[in-house]
């Protein structure tokens, strides 16, 4: 049995080239569900499923209102929808107010992977302008869960890693480039 059920990812200005190198580094079997916040133009639907699929082994969709999430697969909140995760396991999407002037939002999603799987949640912050994510990563840490943000030199725009950082709740920091393989010897599996 792997050691999490689920990794969440944030990110915004320069996210979609981390994501891109981060799900390479994924295998297929990865016994554990991704969601995904990357902020986007609300104005425009997104592609960004499709793209990430031709660059990564495990399914990709995006992600829909009551979605079970499943071990291998990667969900992506819509544009302009806030992306939730049950106990149940079930994903949620929400048009509700704006979160530190964005939606999706990163602190509303890790706040959901700490209630719902406390910790057995590893919370992720890549590149990105402001601060979303940090109050969330707090969230993710009380509950027993990981967190890992990517360090400031490899982050194309460090103010969301940096804004994590500072909250004293992060695990681990590290380059872009070793996210993947430490998130694969976290997550783990027991019976491999």
């Amino acid at each position: 049995m792997a050691n999490f059920d689920v990794v969440a990812f944030a990110a915004s200005a320069g996210g979609i080239n981390a994501l891109m190198e981060l799900l390479e580094g994924l295998p297929r079997d990865f016994p554990a569900a991704v969601v995904i916040v990357q902020h986007l133009d609300p104005r425009h639907r997104s592609l960004m499923a499709d793209i990430m699929q031709r660059h990564c082994a495990l399914n990709v969709k995006q992600a829909s209102e009551g979605d079970q999430i499943a071990a291998g697969t990667v969900y992506i909140a819509p544009p302009n929808l806030h992306l939730l995760v049950t106990p149940g396991k079930a994903l949620t999407l929400s048009d509700s107010e704006l979160v530190h002037f964005v939606r999706p939002s990163a602190d509303l999603l890790f706040e959901s992977v700490a209630t719902s799987f406390k910790e057995r949640g590893i919370a992720v912050v890549l590149t990105g302008t402001g601060f979303d994510g940090s109050m969330g990563v707090t969230a993710v840490k009380k509950m027993g869960g990981t967190v890992i943000a990517q360090d400031k030199d490899t982050a194309e725009f460090p103010g969301m890693p940096a804004a994590a950082i500072a909250t004293g709740d992060v695990d681990f920091v590290l380059p872009l480039g070793e996210i993947a393989d430490a998130i694969v010897k976290l997550v783990g599996d027991d019976e491999k």
